[in-house]
């Protein structure tokens, strides 16, 4: 017999391998699907390339890849017999337990016994060997059979060793120097030193200087001066600005080119004046203030606890297991797939996708969409109960829990692994923001949408912003891509403020008199004050009119130059305190069911408006300056009493003179407002210094300032992302070229710079500018999706009438992002349907006014 195997397998023996160090070896689930060896057709893991197939998918892997030899991998559980002794030894076949897996199942492992039964199977004939079979297969085969089973989850492998690499500590840490330099860092404004970004941004700890960080590939990050402030420097440490929390921060080592521990984090800080608090940890594992209560009402009223919610099973009542902090994976892909596009795209193309894979199914993104869509929507991961199984249970007395234990849910491993690879926050286990991975998720669809069907078409859409210079009255329009519309939060409109006020003042006086808090108060705020302050005008940092060639006060409103199909809105809940402590704002919401925007359409330029120059700001000499600076500081004119009014506040009277001078003489009030914008900046209370106009030659108005040279080519992920969108290759490429391969720059300079070819068929359109006739005409295909064959003039729109009706929202429960947890609620079938984790239950009680982000669908013209 042992010869006949042998002779059986030498034609194979080329294609069998013994598992290599940083090979892993999927034994606990289908790469197309969610079985496991404890499904009922088990498991089938290739021998050479260590993949898993369920028993309808490994016929597809062998006839694409040739690959004959698999191992099958089958758990059996059984319930343990009445009146077995507790904590038994669990019956075992061939004297140990093949397998290195969770039981996926939330019942307690200890009532169950189970057995672990492996063999080989050759392909196409299935011929079965029963394993272990030591004396009868060849040498090698044993080994790479023993190794296989003997190797650990390919989950349990990656999440230890990248634990370990997130905690080592910084040889600098302890010796770090400091600058005694007198830079305190103030809690918000940020922006860096050198090219005035304001994400992505890092605190140097030795000397303070804010600066950039480097372009990712999924279009975030900067220009690279914080590296290159290292090299200049060889200052080592740097701290991530928005990481900052009283648990921590992310700190990075240039020198050793890897995240690091600061354990003298605190310390470091403080010397820039950024106090980070202490926090405890309660027994749940969430982050609380050490002088707060826990925040008990906002779990039970989202989770609506204390309620008897009825199970619902079926397709589309599937849950999502967590995988430990992963909550905020599973509500946005929840959310995600109760959308028809997203449906259409991974579930309806199912076959197809999966027929042309690539030859890792676990590395492909479309793959691991379906498989996830398909688990969600089958309902063959969510059956009710039997009727047999519900008399056991009501005759054990059990079947309170009866619901909670047929709903297991499906376990997203693949897929979490596979959207977060590369990215330093989703990568981790710890929690994270539900409303950047939902960026996230729109941003990897994109990226491999490309020259395909691309659902996060329902979700884009199109704002004009209108900048407006207070001195001068003129106006500029720029249009911009967007995905979600973030809504403000003014206290202020609160509808129980006076309450708010009255808690505010018993909470100083307990603090001061070291007594208990009083119970803290919710802030109750009408949903039209949110939208009221969305559209109000903002003042826009830093502006610099080309009208005055000089800075200035502008103001910047935002309209809907299109409708998504499906919209999306994000209630800014957290900010950061004036002692630098993320803090989460109490407060509720009364969002409607239905909405109608429509009079937030955008309107253009109108015909009472005057366009503000197309100039570039102008070059200035440092020693003009200082030469012509007492003249133009007595060139201008000022109102003194504005000056002096401001100056009473205890202001400098320099920068009052600018203030009022930047502001066009409008009144103190208009000036009083740049002061509170400009007050961080440096120059603050330096003399007003009017620049010298230099006249720029024809090189200095063909080239963009920190452009990108010729001879370098964008990334192609960056490319990809443009060209998605319908922006022709070659433009984008271009835009990329000129922008320093910033995203969000490139696309205000396609908008701003349409091609050449278009200008014929743009130039109909005489009364709006360049940019807006772009729009116009994609606006124009109303509730169609705009290919790049079609109009290359803008990106992919659906444009329709501005009403919604509430269709999905993600709650957060918790006193930051980085803690706590998400549920989501879906109208489905007319119903409001709870999805905390696994359990999926009809709501009784939706809590639509504590939602974090809310999701509307278009309602029809009709």
């Amino acid at each position: 017999m042992a010869a006949d195997l042998g002779e059986l397998l030498v034609p194979y023996m080329p294609t069998v391998r013994v598992p290599r160090t940083g090979d892993r070896v999927f034994k606990s689930e289908c790469a197309f699907s969610f079985d496991s060896p404890e499904s009922e057709g088990g498991l089938y893991v290739c021998m050479n390339t260590f993949l898993g197939f369920g028993r309808e998918h490994v016929e597809r892997h062998y006839r694409k890849t040739g690959q004959s030899v698999y191992m099958h991998l089958k758990r059996h559980v059984k319930e343990k017999a009445t009146g077995a002794a507790a904590g038994a030894i669990p019956r075992r076949r061939n004297g140990k337990v093949f397998l290195d897996l969770e039981l996926n199942r939330d019942f307690n492992g200890e009532d169950y016994e189970y057995e672990d039964e492996a063999k080989l199977v050759i392909f196409p004939d299935h011929f079965e060997i029963p394993l272990p079979n030591i004396e009868e297969l060849p040498a090698l085969v044993t080994i790479a059979c023993d190794a296989v089973l003997n190797s650990p989850s390919a989950y349990k492998k990656q999440e230890p060793d990248s634990w370990e690499e997130e905690i080592q500590v910084s040889k600098h840490a302890r010796s770090l120097r400091q600058l005694d330099n007198e830079v305190r860092i103030p809690p918000r404004g940020w922006k860096c030193q050198k090219c005035e970004m304001r994400e992505n941004l890092w605190l140097n700890l030795t000397d303070g200087a804010v600066l950039c960080g480097k372009w990712f590939f999924d279009g975030s990050g900067g220009n690279g001066h914080a590296l290159d402030h290292f090299k200049e420097t060889k200052y080592p440490l740097a701290v991530k600005m928005d990481t900052i929390t009283p648990d921590g921060a992310d700190v990075y080592s240039f020198e050793e080119e890897e995240a690091v521990l600061d354990p003298h984090i605190s310390e470091h800080l403080s010397h820039f004046g950024i106090d980070m608090l202490t926090q405890t940890k309660t027994e749940n594992g969430h982050h609380t203030d050490n002088n707060s209560r826990p925040r008990v009402s906002e779990w039970e009223v989202i989770q609506e606890s204390g309620m008897k919610l009825k199970a619902v099973f079926g397709s589309g009542y599937t849950g999502i297991k967590n995988l430990g902090n992963s909550c905020y994976l599973g509500t946005v892909m929840q959310v995600l797939f109760s959308i028809p596009d997203f449906q259409r795209m991974y579930v309806g193309n199912l076959q197809k996708i999966y027929d042309y894979s690539p030859l890792d199914p676990s590395q492909d993104f479309a793959t691991q969409m379906a498989k996830l869509g398909h688990g969600l929507l089958s309902g063959q991961f969510s059956k009710p109960p039997m009727k047999s199984e519900l008399i056991e249970q009501v005759m054990k007395e059990e079947y309170k829990v009866l619901n909670w234990h047929q709903q297991k849910g499906v376990s997203p491993r693949m897929l979490k692994a596979m959207v977060s690879r590369g990215h330093p926050e989703f990568s981790s286990i710890r929690q994270q923001d539900a409303h950047e991975f939902l960026l996230h998720v729109i941003n990897v669809v994109e990226r491999n949408s490309a020259g395909s069907e691309n659902p996060s078409d329902v979700f884009r859409f199109l704002v004009e912003e209108r900048v407006q210079c207070c001195q001068t009255r003129q106006v500029r329009y720029n249009q911009r891509v967007d995905y979600c519309i973030q809504l403000p939060a003014p206290f202020e409109a609160a509808t129980n403020r006076e309450e708010l006020l009255a808690y505010e003042a018993k909470r100083k006086d307990a603090e001061e008199n070291m007594r208990a808090p009083p119970e803290p108060v919710r802030a109750r705020i009408p949903f039209t004050a949110c939208l009221q302050a969305f559209t109000e005008p903002d003042n826009v940092p830093d502006f610099w009119s080309s009208a005055l060639q000089a800075k200035s006060a502008g103001v910047k409103t935002s309209r809907f130059a299109s409708f998504p199909e499906y919209l999306i809105l994000q209630i800014k809940k957290f900010t950061f305190g004036d002692d630098w402590v993320p803090k989460k704002l109490d407060l509720a919401i009364d969002v409607p069911d239905f909405l109608d925007l429509s009079r937030l359409r955008a309107t253009g330029l109108q015909a009472s408006e005057e366009e503000l120059p197309d100039l570039l700001p102008p070059i200035v000499l440092a020693e003009d300056t200082r030469d012509n600076s007492m003249g133009s500081i007595d060139s201008p004119e000022i109102d003194e009493a504005a000056v002096m009014q401001l100056a009473e506040m205890g202001f400098p009277l320099e920068a009052c003179r600018k203030a009022v001078y930047y502001t066009g003489n409008m009144g103190p009030e208009m000036a009083f407002n740049w002061i509170i914008a400009h007050m961080e900046e440096p120059d603050f209370a330096e003399p007003l210094t009017l620049p010298s106009i230099m006249d720029p030659g024809p090189s200095t108005s063909d080239s963009t300032v920190g452009a990108t040279p010729l001879g370098n080519s964008p990334p192609e992920e960056s490319i990809a992302i443009l060209t998605s969108m319908g922006f022709p290759r070659a433009h984008s490429i271009q835009a990329l070229k000129a922008t320093n391969n910033n995203l969000e720059r490139a696309l205000d300079w396609i908008f701003t710079h349409p091609e050449e070819e278009e200008s014929d068929a743009l130039s109909d359109m005489a009364d709006t500018e360049p940019n807006d006739n772009a729009f116009s005409n994609a606006n124009s295909h109303s509730n169609s999706t705009l290919s790049p064959d079609r109009d290359v003039s803008g990106p992919r729109v659906k444009d329709g009438p501005g009403r919604y009706e509430l269709f999905a929202f993600i709650s957060h429960m918790g006193a930051s992002t980085m803690s706590g947890h998400y549920v989501c609620h879906i109208k489905k079938e007319g119903r409001w349907v709870i999805y905390n984790d696994h359990k999926v239950c009809l709501s009784e009680r939706p809590p639509k006014d504590l939602g974090y982000i809310y999701f509307y669908h278009r309602l029809s013209s009709s």
